[in-house]
């Protein structure tokens, strides 16, 4: 029994010592020991956000500071009162400055001169040709032919001649003073001095004045249309314009950038828009406005003359509805001649021309169109435009126009 109880003390003893060896053969295991740093450790910056496409670019270290070094503005900075920066999208347009036009007065004497300059190689042909001592048959058929060749008309040309040749004879010797005054009264009796050559703009005691302006597209219309409400603004008279040519795109701002020009409003629709209908609204404004009066800009297509008269005969009717239309005026190239002849009677079927505004009169010696155009319409000449500026247009004088068609006596 003593036997075995020692034999089982032996065996824990012996557990003991072998738990113990493994115990410390494992803490006596060591890991290797670390390596000593070779150089100084650096820190680096976190990379920039990625970009793409063409905004990829190569990754660059770039210099940080500390906060220390980063510059603050002072406290007398800081409460300083905000620059204020003009927004380019709100800001408002500049408001445009209006003109002033020259006087009526003053730009006949200018107008004048231009005319003398440009027109006096009619007269002067003329009274070279019956300067000569010998009126044969010859001269009066080159006299015929200068007269034609400046417009003047086949019937008209007649008239003046068949006068010509009886005082011419009558007189006998010819001084060239005699032979000027003889061209110029003959040249008044066909221009004509007993027309009423002014303008009906006074309109009722409620209505404003109402002037339709008409011709074809080309002829300097939407321009005369323009330099009339400068006219009237220069006489002290107020304006509202109505830009009735709807079927040309440039029309209706061409006509408010000249309204705008002088103060004077501008009534315009939509492109292709119905042109009684802002005809209409044009002298509603104008009564509205109390305006002394409405100048209308119509469309001058002549495609057929059939959709012309329509679309005439409606804005003419329109208007009407608030009281009577004072002014047809139909604006004509003066440098068209003949063809100019055969667009007067177009028009002069679809309404009734009261008044002639010739343009472009400077640069031309066909001025005998002013006595051919009246001859046919049987309506006088009231307005002149003799160049490009704002105010080259006047009111016509038969007297100044012959004055200059036969020059100064020398």
């Amino acid at each position: 029994m003593e036997f075995v109880i020692l034999a089982v003390v032996i065996a824990l003893v012996a557990v003991g010592v072998i738990s113990g060896l493994v115990v410390g053969g494992r803490r006596k295991k060591q890991l290797p020991p670390p390596e000593a740093p070779t150089t100084t450790p650096t820190i680096t910056a976190p990379p920039a956000e990625p970009r793409v496409g063409e905004e990829a670019e190569t990754p660059r270290d770039e210099q940080r500071r500390a906060i220390e070094e980063v510059g603050l503005p002072t406290a007398e900075e800081a409460v300083e009162t905000p620059a204020a920066i003009e927004d380019p999208v709100v800001a408002e347009p500049p408001v445009r400055e209006v003109e002033i036009p020259a006087p009526t007065a003053g730009r006949l004497v200018r107008l004048r001169a231009r005319l003398a300059r440009s027109q006096n190689s009619l007269g002067k042909g003329l009274l070279t040709l019956l300067s000569r001592d010998n009126l044969d048959e010859e001269t009066w058929e080159e006299i015929e032919d200068t007269l034609l060749t400046a417009d003047v008309g086949v019937t008209p040309t007649q008239e003046l001649v068949e006068r010509l040749r009886e005082r011419v004879r009558v007189l006998g010797t010819r001084t060239p003073d005699e032979l000027r005054t003889l061209l110029r009264e003959e040249l008044l009796t066909l221009v004509g001095t007993d027309s009423d050559r002014s303008l009906k703009t006074e309109g009722g005691l409620e209505t404003p004045g109402v002037v339709m302006v008409v011709g074809v597209n080309g002829t300097g219309k939407t321009t005369t249309t323009g330099k009339l409400a400068r006219v009237l603004v220069a006489d002290g008279r107020s304006v509202v314009l109505g830009a009735a040519d709807t079927f040309r795109a440039a029309a209706a701002d061409q006509l408010q950038t000249w309204g705008e020009r002088v103060g004077a409003r501008t009534v315009r629709g939509p492109e292709g828009g119905d042109p009684a209908s802002i005809a209409y609204d044009a002298v509603k404004e104008g009564i509205a406005e109390g305006a002394d009066v409405v100048l209308i800009d119509t469309a001058g297509r002549l495609h057929t003359k059939t959709g012309l008269m329509d679309e005439l005969g409606k804005v003419k009717r329109v208007v009407e509805k608030h009281g009577p239309l004072d002014e047809v005026l139909l604006v004509l190239d003066a440098t068209t001649g003949q063809n100019g002849l055969i667009q007067a009677r177009v028009f002069a079927e679809v309404v009734d021309i009261t008044g002639i505004v010739l343009t472009k009169l400077d640069g031309t010696a066909k001025g005998g169109i002013v006595i051919a155009v009246q001859r046919e319409l049987g309506v006088p000449v009231k307005l002149v435009g003799l160049g490009e500026g704002p105010d080259d247009l006047a009111p016509f004088e038969p007297e100044a126009f012959v004055d200059a068609l036969i020059g100064d006596p020398v």
